[in-house]
């Protein structure tokens, strides 16, 4: 009996198919993979993705946020004041002004927004003043303005104000951005402006933001590279002098990749945020189970909530907070690709660079990758004068979508749909 060879050619010059129970079975595996690739593209094409998408991942992590304070800030919340739920009760109360405030920056026209640009960079300048010369110290910072019985962070404010304003200027010279005049003037100028008056106030993390809100603006808008070159090399000459001018930072900057050389002292904070999240594993210890946030990891609920996440919610939660931050820049870069607002690209770009890029600034430090600067993780850490801020500037982002065409034409289609069916059922 003679047997066929699928690889030699048959008489007719084309290969012999492969027997029957092989191609099933590879079909089999084939066939629900490409389904599944097909619905995710179909998902992701439809005209609601990006504005859904946003609220959800911002819902999410505001969530996640609350959460996590709660728990992390239970231990000194008690110790402080015998009450376990004062500081996250403070939370609630930042939140419940910032959903407005980001349902307001939502539905706000673009000629608002970028009314409002020049006096809310003006503001910021003003308050980043005050700091600079009357502000209030925390921890080796001098970033905290007291108005009233209210303690505020203008460089927080101040983030989004200068997205807005360098935003609104290359929109308007969205011609003339070939000119490296154009370019730099009066944006580069302003920014190093604003990031002075925060470093006389010690405050080197928040500099660094702005720094890196500077370069993703100059990078969206066409920047030469040699600029990039330039502008590193001279950060990281100003960045050493400043830490070699100051024992602390000093010692934060050098101990950072090896934390437990100097346990006692600078390496205290790192060493026990690693404590935290090596023993979170895969699925965590639980909710409010956390060791570190009784009294050894410092800012527990604020700069190095992360950890407290990682070691409740073990590596499953630590990247479903990432890929939440990573489908929300998604979204936002979409708009930028897709619209043909000048202002709408390169807003959409600077808020992406702000927020992601302090994720992973803040990541970095908990994971001992980067020296502990002081940088909040946004959504997630405590603080108002954080939080506020990132929710207007999500709102943005949302009322960049919901005003794209085809997602302001499927939500007009649906808005007739429910009268319709209203008035039908009435």
């Amino acid at each position: 009996m003679t047997t066929v060879d699928p690889e030699r050619p048959s008489v007719t010059g084309r290969p012999h198919d492969p027997p029957v129970g092989r191609r099933s079975r590879a079909a089999t595996v084939r066939e629900p993979v490409a389904r599944a690739v097909r619905s995710a593209r179909e998902a992701l094409d439809r005209p609601l993705t990006t504005y859904y998408l946003l609220i959800g991942a911002s819902s999410l992590l505001l969530t996640i946020g609350l959460i996590m304070v709660l728990s992390a800030s239970s231990v000194q919340a008690f110790s402080d004041t015998g009450d376990s739920y004062a500081i996250v009760r403070r939370q609630l109360l930042w939140v419940a002004v910032g959903l407005p405030v980001a349902w307001l920056a939502s539905r706000l026209p673009h000629r608002v927004v970028r009314n409002l640009a020049y006096p809310a960079f003006s503001v910021s300048l003003l308050l980043l003043l005050l700091t600079a010369f009357l502000g209030v110290e925390v921890n080796g910072n001098q970033n905290w303005l007291a108005i009233g019985p209210l303690l505020i962070q203008p460089s927080e404010i101040a983030k989004i104000s200068l997205v807005l304003w360098a935003a609104h200027i290359y929109a308007n010279k969205e011609r003339r951005l070939g000119s490296l005049h154009e370019i730099m003037v009066p944006v580069v100028p302003g920014m190093v402006l604003a990031t002075a008056l925060v470093v006389i106030g010690r405050d080197l993390g928040t500099a660094m933001v702005f720094f890196a809100i500077l370069l993703g603006m100059l990078w969206v808008v066409g920047a030469p590279a040699r600029f990039f070159v330039l502008s590193l090399s001279v950060v990281s000459v100003v960045a050493g002098a400043l830490a070699a001018t100051n024992a602390e930072r000093l010692k934060r900057l050098t101990s950072f990749l090896d934390p437990f050389q100097d346990y006692y002292d600078a390496g205290w904070q790192p060493a026990h945020g690693l404590y935290a999240m090596s023993s979170g594993g895969w699925f965590g210890e639980g909710i409010g189970a956390s060791q570190q946030k009784w009294g050894t990891l410092t800012a527990a609920h604020t700069d190095f909530i992360f950890a407290v996440l990682g070691e409740e919610l073990g590596l499953v939660g630590t990247l479903l907070v990432v890929a939440l931050f990573l489908a929300i820049a998604w979204a936002a870069l979409g708009i930028a690709r897709r619209t043909s607002d000048p202002f709408v690209r390169y807003a959409s770009f600077g808020i992406v660079v702000w927020l992601i890029g302090q994720m992973i600034v803040n990541v970095g430090m908990v994971l001992a990758l980067l020296p502990v600067i002081g940088i909040p993780l946004p959504l997630v850490s405590y603080g108002g004068s954080g939080l506020v801020p990132t929710l207007a500037a999500l709102g943005l982002l949302v009322g960049f979508a919901r005003r794209e065409p085809e997602a302001a034409r499927a939500l007009a289609a649906r808005k007739r749909d429910a009268t319709t069916g209203s008035t039908a059922r009435w």
